[in-house]
């Protein structure tokens, strides 16, 4: 049996193969990132591909945030200390969060894991702390902050995986970051923020979504309301499919929501499944998420209790991860949905009491969980230089329990990574020099919407059309 010093000693023998200065290398940026970009929007719904590249075109933090397999094909380039597990595929700061276990405890941790698959977690780390350094620039934070949230991100990521190497396994798994942590560990400055996130949790419930979201119809029904662009009806007026989708062949959402629900059912626990079968659907409409997920399907259906209370479930597109051209590991599993949700269970220390998965008409693969409940996100821009940077701490906290958990190879990271700076200061190169790439390929960007050759239109546009 292998012994924890044997562990360490195979991570820092991974530093022969990969030096950990080598991680500041670029990777392959030589290249037109139009082409990338075009590819990674190719079987999305035509009309929103022009509302992500609206979205996308609002900063080089939102374009970051808003094109993942662009870094990925670059990170393929890249040296690797050759240790393989599964991790995020996207990990930037806005991809963290809080939400509700099925104990209804508010947890921190990642909460995003669409691009899922086994990969190097050293890819994970560098989309991190580029990330942070993009948004610093974004925010007008100054060189001094952007250097110290990078190494702050990294140290805490380094503090961490060690803390885990030393633990047994049951207490890697359990381990979690509850806001009750974060608000004893806050500094009076962070406090606040803390504070106004989790009263801010405790109201994002579905109760407190039914008014904003759902309207009585001419027959007393409940219905989701339409809101162009962020919701509509599939087979209304207000639709924004394309004329030639397989979806309008649909008499109506019924359809689509009992073939989601056949296959879904068999992915929850049993006592799950029961819970479910206590609530009937009212209606289910289209809903427009995020930045990169744009264009991608993903739906709402809205259901009650015999008392009337609601339950949202998002239906949520899983198409294959960016990462799966660029890793010789390829996922276990080959429904998307599952992976995408395997991914989640892996990571995070409990999960959505509703998470599962299913299929669609026509093939499309789906992931499925509670939409809003009690989820919360970093609110950057009322951050100051020390609530930043301490959010770039517990970011690199709750990566480094997410890599620990599902890799079970704390030991062997850490190894790697050492007690020192060496990790830190090439990752901050790394996020130097990418920032720069990211604003250049911003740059590139802003030239193909403005000559045509893609066409990008903002959340006013859409509305626009649909005025009365």
């Amino acid at each position: 049996m292998t012994t924890l010093k044997d562990r360490f000693k195979q991570g820092k023998d991974a530093r022969k193969k990969c030096p950990r200065s080598a991680q500041a290398s670029l990777g392959k940026t030589n290249r037109d990132p139009i082409p990338l970009i075009k590819a990674s929007s190719e079987g999305r719904v035509k009309s929103l591909v022009e509302l992500r590249y609206g979205r996308m075109l609002v900063s080089p933090f939102t374009f970051y945030r808003g094109n993942a397999l662009l870094q990925a094909h670059d990170l393929a380039g890249t040296p690797n200390m050759g240790l393989v597990s599964p991790i995020c595929g996207d990990c930037h700061l806005m991809n963290f969060g809080g939400f509700a276990t099925p104990e209804r405890n508010l947890l921190f941790s990642v909460n995003d894991f669409d691009e899922a698959h086994p990969g190097p977690w050293e890819w994970d780390l560098k989309r991190l702390v580029a990330s942070f350094l993009v948004a610093a620039r974004d925010l007008r934070h100054g060189s001094s902050v952007e250097e110290t949230v990078c190494h702050e991100v990294v140290r805490a990521y380094q503090q961490t995986l060690l803390e885990c190497a030393e633990q047994s396994t049951m207490e890697t798994w359990y381990e979690s970051i509850t806001y009750d942590d974060l608000r004893e560990q806050a500094r009076k400055s962070t406090l606040e923020h803390v504070e106004r996130a989790i009263e801010k949790a405790e109201r994002r419930t579905h109760a407190e979504l039914l008014p904003k979201i759902s309207e009585r119809d001419a027959h007393g029904r409940l219905i989701i309301r339409d809101d162009l662009p962020e919701i509509f009806h599939l087979h209304k007026n207000t639709t924004l499919l394309d004329a030639d989708d397989d979806w309008l062949r649909l008499s109506d959402w019924q359809p689509l929501y009992d073939t989601f629900m056949r296959d879904y059912r068999a992915t929850l626990q049993g006592d799950r499944r029961e819970l479910l079968s206590r609530f009937q659907v009212q209606d289910m409409a289209f809903k427009v998420v995020g930045v990169g997920s744009v264009g991608t399907r993903c739906l709402v259906a809205l259901l009650t209790d015999d008392q009337g209370s609601p339950l949202f479930l998002q239906f949520k597109e899983a198409r294959r991860s960016v990462l799966a051209n660029y890793v010789k590991t390829k996922s276990r599993v080959r429904h998307d949905g599952q992976r995408v949700v395997d991914g989640q269970r892996l990571m995070q220390s409990a999960s959505d009491l509703f998470l599962g998965w299913t299929t669609g008409p026509s093939g499309r693969h789906f992931y499925v969980r509670q939409l809003r409940d009690m989820k919360v996100s970093a609110e950057l821009e009322t951050f100051d230089a020390e609530t930043f940077a301490a959010y770039g701490t517990v970011c690199g906290r709750a990566l480094a329990r997410a890599h620990a958990k599902a890799s079970g190879k704390s030991a062997q990271i850490s190894g790697y990574i050492g007690k020192g700076d060496a990790l830190a200061d090439a990752l901050f190169k790394y996020a130097q020099g990418y920032t720069e790439q990211n604003e250049r390929d911003f740059e590139r960007f802003q030239l193909a919407c403005r000559k045509g050759r893609l066409r990008a239109r903002s959340e006013a546009d859409f509305a626009a059309d649909h005025l009365p």
